[in-house]
């Protein structure tokens, strides 16, 4: 299943770091988020894009995890020429991840 089919993202930036977070839509499935959406998962689902470590930040008050991705973003908004230098596209790009529902 993809991830988009659970939860929703919201992303920003601050220089060459990209921020994504991902929010449950239901309450229940916060379990196989925090299950199957980890900081080395999302490293390795991004590959050499990301250049830095990859935190993750949990709010399970919200239902929700906040990814710090260090060197992520071309150099940053005033360094690259890359279309997204926002990286506003990477949190779409992280829903589309597989992920495994099974308990």
């Amino acid at each position: 299943m993809k991830l988009h089919a659970l939860a929703h993202s919201r992303t920003g930036d601050k220089g060459n770091t990209c921020n994504i977070s991902v929010i449950a839509y239901d309450a229940g499935d916060w379990p196989i988020l925090l299950r199957e959406v980890t900081p080395e998962r999302v490293a390795a689902y991004f590959g050499p894009q990301v250049k830095g470590k990859v935190t993750r930040y949990l709010l399970p008050q919200l239902h929700a995890m906040n990814f710090v991705l260090e060197g992520a973003l071309g150099g940053g908004v005033t360094r690259s020429l890359a279309l997204d230098a926002h990286g506003k596209c990477l949190g779409a790009v992280l829903l589309d991840m597989e992920i495994d529902t099974a308990a």
